[in-house]
């Protein structure tokens, strides 16, 4: 294969998880120097002769915002990604604020691109010729940005920082099936009593099924406000379905009496049965430790502001709030703070062992 002649390629996917209830990677867009390459995964069987070059270290894979991608790769074929440079990363640590593919083309090579096609269904096919020019301009100048923003972190030495950044995300990987109540992940659940948990979770599972069906996302069927709204109103008739702020005619037309089943179903539900919200528990920070993190975000703030970048780029929240539980006394201590990165450490370690002393 051509490509693994290659030193540096750009790359970017296109899916349709706005459009279906399991999304699927639908285009694949390669750019090297001189090509630009489009693969259709919905058309070929089999894409393993692109995992080692997506693998293999002596090739840099450029793109933008990776998290999604890269989890993308592994789920639908299993090709893993090495020797990653991504763009939005490095331009956070650069202090650039506008980190968007669109606003760094035209700040930094003076290029427009028009992003209309972003939110179109690509599973759809054939796709259109403008649909695909779209597609080879969201790789083709990835090469030529990722050149000039790797001159600018040389220039401020900050590449190796975003080089363990990259190796980091590149090794995401898609969450397992999680099978645990839904109610669990539904925001502002938690407030709720168990009698109205069971009516959430009752029209949740008829939303999942529903979108499952009929080969839609969840949020397509019905938003969450709506859901929410259900499960503390606990409608029993067509006409109080209605009156759901956000619930069409059309919805209680298809959906109506499948709703007021599940609700029925959750009202139904033995006490004994009924699920019950974990409960929130805040942690209790003793004073030294309490301290510890205060210091450490005034820190940050300085040190954020000399730099020219986003404090959470110095160091996260659990970032501080482990290091001042661990209350390291020295560069060997912070050694055994996974959550500390090589980068920090270095830079640092110092300050940070002498702010917690």
């Amino acid at each position: 294969m051509e490509l693994k002649k290659e030193k540096e390629i750009g790359v970017d996917l296109e899916s349709d998880s706005m459009f279906h209830y399991q999304e699927k990677v639908c285009l694949i867009q390669i750019s090297t120097p001189l090509k630009n390459i489009l693969i259709d995964p919905l058309s070929l069987n089999d894409l393993s002769p692109l995992a080692p070059v997506f693998s293999d270290p002596n090739i840099r894979k450029v793109l933008h915002g990776a998290d999604y991608d890269i989890r993308s790769l592994y789920r639908d074929f299993g090709i893993e990604v090495n020797t990653l440079f991504d763009t939005h990363i490095a331009a956070r640590f650069l202090g650039i604020l506008e980190t968007g593919l669109a606003a760094l083309l035209k700040n930094r090579l003076g290029i427009v691109v028009d992003k209309k096609y972003q939110k179109k269904d690509w599973s759809e096919r054939p796709l259109s010729s403008a649909m695909l020019a779209y597609a080879v301009h969201d790789t083709c100048h990835l090469l030529p940005l990722c050149r000039k923003l790797d001159r600018e972190l040389h220039d401020k030495d900050r590449h190796l920082w975003v080089e363990e950044e990259c190796k980091r995300l590149s090794q995401v990987r898609p969450a397992p099936p999680d099978d645990s109540s839904l109610f669990l992940k539904f925001k502002d659940a938690w407030k709720l009593d168990p009698r109205s948990l069971a009516v959430l979770e009752s029209i949740l599972k008829l939303r999942e099924d529903t979108a499952r069906r009929r080969d839609r996302p969840p949020f397509k069927i019905f938003g969450n406000e709506q859901i929410m709204e259900i499960a503390v109103r606990k409608p029993l008739v067509k006409s109080d379905l209605l009156q759901i702020k956000g619930l069409s005619a059309r919805q209680v037309e298809m959906l109506g009496p499948s709703i007021l089943k599940r609700i029925e179903k959750g009202l139904s539900l033995a006490e004994n049965k009924l699920p019950v919200f974990p409960p929130r528990t805040e942690q209790r920070f003793s004073t030294k430790v309490s301290k510890g993190m205060k210091a450490l975000r005034s820190w940050r703030k300085q040190r954020a502001k000399e730099m020219g970048i986003d404090p959470a780029l110095v160091c996260t929240n659990a970032q501080i709030e482990f290091l001042s539980l661990a209350s390291p006394k020295n560069l060997k201590d912070l050694e055994g703070i996974d959550t500390l990165r090589a980068w920090q450490r270095r830079l640092y370690g110092k300050e940070i062992c002498r702010l917690l002393e």
